[in-house]
């Protein structure tokens, strides 16, 4: 493929034949398996080529536009990427919008009918007055007096040599003001010629017929051919050198197919191969012109002036999508409300079923009724101290009745006392070492519990283990004895961390936070990085010079700060709102649970690059979630875990970082702790490794 400086270069051919991804490669976006291209004195993708760059307009065949922007942002944007002065931007910006017969400059783009956002994406690439113009189906719905205005244009701007225009088109005729045209099938190229010699080489009208000719050929086979091939090639004075000699078809059918013409059976399981006339052999490709290198250049990892456009552009979109930024960041605070409000919580009015012989059939217990040393009737005073628990009693006359309950799911735990419990108590008080067998049988409680709910289980016997010790203070104090006689000999203390009564919430509450900072910030960042890329617009902004650098830093700028909000709003309501324990230096909370947030960016940043789709980012997102939740110590502690799954825990980006918050939170510990240290050492080494991993999935996952 040569195109002369300062030409129209007409590139036609069927859908899937290739011209896109031979576009994208003069560009610098995909690259060769093997072969060379030059373009502009340099290799695309070399220092100081500016390919990608400002020196080449590149209009996609997607719209890759903004659809929140003005045609006035729009422009903005895209001059500020190629390095245009306000100025200059305004100058052009009013004669495209005559040229184009677009509307007014404050009009949205998603407002547009389909043809004038054609319109508008043909302008960001006529904008910068590049060297190179790339036209991708530049006139696709575009009415037949507009598009010939486009073409005048066209062959205006590249009268004095200074501008070379590439363009592909659905519409045939339209090539004939072209200088050349190269005529494409299968990977290959037919022809490439004037669009005048082309038609009297092959004896035809229009360059339709041309292609048509030009397909039958390339399908023809030396050994077999069709009737219909013998028939059109018997009409085509065929120059030497137009078949490869080298290939070979040997099937009785093929097929010509394209937006030229139906499909028309001709015959060919095989390759379709070139037949362009092989001329003087392609010279060899000088080497790149590189301008001189500078100490700056070392230095140089971004443009300030696409830096300050990406960031502008960002914002402006946030800012245009404020329904959409107000959910997100109102998300986070309601999650964090949600677990505090739902989680940690000791369970309230509990059903017990309650069967008590000392009493008279049908009569209930008076919870509050005083003490008596002799009291014939000290089941109810337990039962009185139960209820003081927020147990939920109810009364039955036969115990197998109060465990039926049970197992109907109506009561947590039946209660069963003997008919003598307050004598055969008194006397395992009283007679200590003597007590009779049989009464210490009678004096004790016996409970039939349901927990298949281990949590509410675990409640039941707890309380009732610290009821039945304050009622037993209680009754020793009535009777003249010290209460600690009624206490199991041993003595908890203040503890060092923490409170006497443990609370869940406390334990989870810091995993919880920084799951929720983590998670959102995954979706902030991929959902953003992917809408770019799957709209054509990232890979317009990388045609236009944005360095992979650029694109990422801009993203993890604006986003931080939705982020760093997030996450101070999820701070204010955990511990101003819901008072959880925080007892260690808040700064260090601030920094870290930010930190945990950036490295939640970074890899949304990751899932961006290595998905296509929202879809699949959503099932790779949810599908890390559940288990950095459940192995990373959130909601139950890495000890209990298979000694394998230890291994694995330690080296999941929330574990360190979590255990980091729970030792601020709980144990007031600073910096200097190793535990805290960790955890910030933690989540700076997983900020790198996804960063770096983004980075090179970027930079070779192109397109």
């Amino acid at each position: 493929m040569t195109v002369p400086k300062g030409t129209i270069y007409g590139l036609l051919g069927a859908s899937g034949c290739g011209k896109t991804t031979l576009l994208s490669c003069i560009v610098g976006r995909k690259a060769l398996n093997s072969g060379e291209i030059w373009v502009l004195g340099g290799h695309p993708g070399s220092r100081g080529s500016g390919v990608p760059g400002p020196r080449i307009g590149y209009m996609p065949q997607e719209l890759a536009l903004y659809g929140e922007f003005t045609i006035a942002e729009t422009m903005k944007y895209f001059g500020w990427i190629s390095n245009m002065t306000a100025t200059k931007i305004d100058e052009r910006l009013h004669f495209l919008l005559a040229f184009l017969h677009l509307p007014g400059a404050d009009r949205y783009v998603k407002t547009l009918s389909g043809g004038q956002q054609r319109r508008v994406s043909l302008a960001a690439a006529l904008l910068h007055e590049p060297e190179l113009l790339i036209l991708d189906e530049p006139t696709v719905g575009v009415d037949p007096l507009l598009r010939q205005n486009i073409w005048d244009h066209l062959v205006q701007i590249t009268k004095n040599g200074s501008t070379t225009v590439i363009i592909t088109t659905h519409y045939i005729d339209e090539t004939r003001q072209a200088h050349l045209i190269a005529l494409m099938r299968g990977g290959y190229f037919l022809a490439e010629a004037t669009p005048t010699s082309l038609m009297q080489q092959y004896n035809s009208e229009s360059l339709e017929e041309v292609f048509l000719k030009l397909s039958v050929i390339q399908n023809q086979g030396k050994r077999r051919r069709s009737s219909i091939a013998q028939h059109v090639t018997s009409v085509i004075q065929v120059p030497s050198g137009v078949i490869n000699e080298a290939a070979i078809i040997d099937d009785e059918q093929g097929e010509m197919s394209g937006e030229f013409g139906d499909n028309v059976s001709i015959g060919s399981r095989g390759g379709r191969i070139s037949i362009a006339t092989e001329n003087s052999p392609v010279p060899e490709l000088p080497p790149d012109e590189h301008p001189p290198v500078t100490v700056w250049d070392h230095f140089k990892i971004v443009n300030v002036s696409h830096m300050h456009a990406l960031i502008w552009k960002n914002f402006l979109w946030m800012f245009r999508n404020y329904p959409v930024m107000a959910f997100i960041i109102a998300l986070p605070m309601a999650q964090i409300i949600l677990f505090c409000l739902s989680i940690g919580h000791d369970p309230k009015y509990l059903p017990l079923s309650i069967y008590n012989p000392e009493l008279a059939s049908g009569e209930s217990c008076n919870p509050d009724q005083p003490y008596e040393c002799n009291s014939s009737t000290l089941s109810c005073n337990y039962i009185g101290e139960l209820k003081r628990l927020s147990f939920d009693v109810t009364y039955y006359d036969d115990m197998d009745k109060a465990k039926e309950r049970v197992r109907l799911g109506k009561s947590w735990a039946a209660v069963g006392f003997s008919s003598n419990f307050s004598d055969a108590l008194r006397s395992r008080w009283e007679l200590s070492r003597n007590v009779p067998q049989y009464d210490i049988i009678a004096s004790d409680v016996e409970v039939f519990q349901d927990i298949s709910n281990q949590n509410i289980g675990f409640y039941v016997k707890r309380n009732m283990y610290a009821g039945f010790e304050n009622f037993f203070q209680d009754y020793v104090e009535c009777c003249n004895s010290s209460r600690k006689m009624g206490k199991i000999p041993i003595r908890f203390n203040e503890p060092i961390y923490g409170y006497r009564t443990p609370n869940f919430m406390d334990f989870a509450a810091p995993g919880v936070i920084l799951t929720i900072v983590f998670f959102l910030a995954v979706t902030l960042t991929s959902g953003a990085m992917l809408l770019e890329r799957n709209e054509g617009s990232m890979e317009r902004c990388m045609v236009n010079g944005i360095t992979v650098l650029e694109l990422l830093f801009a993203h993890v700028i604006t986003e931080f700060l939705v982020m760093f909000v997030q996450s101070i709003l999820v701070l204010v309501f955990s511990f101003a709102v819901f008072n959880v324990t925080e007892r260690g230096p808040l700064w260090l909370v601030v920094i870290l649970t930010v930190l945990t947030g950036l490295c939640g960016m970074c890899f949304g940043c990751v899932v961006s690059c290595v998905c296509d789709t929202e879809r699949t980012a959503t099932y790779l997102a949810m599908g890390s979630f559940l288990p950095i939740v459940m192995l990373c110590g959130i909601v139950w502690p890495i000890e209990a875990m298979h000694h394998v799954l230890k291994v694995v825990s330690y080296v999941l980006p929330l574990t360190k970082s979590t255990e980091s918050l729970r030792a601020m939170l709980q144990k007031g510990w600073s910096f200097e702790h190793p535990t805290v240290y960790a955890g910030f050492i933690s989540t700076l080494i997983w900020i790198a490794v996804y960063l770096v991993a983004a980075i090179l999935f970027l930079k070779f996952k192109k397109g």
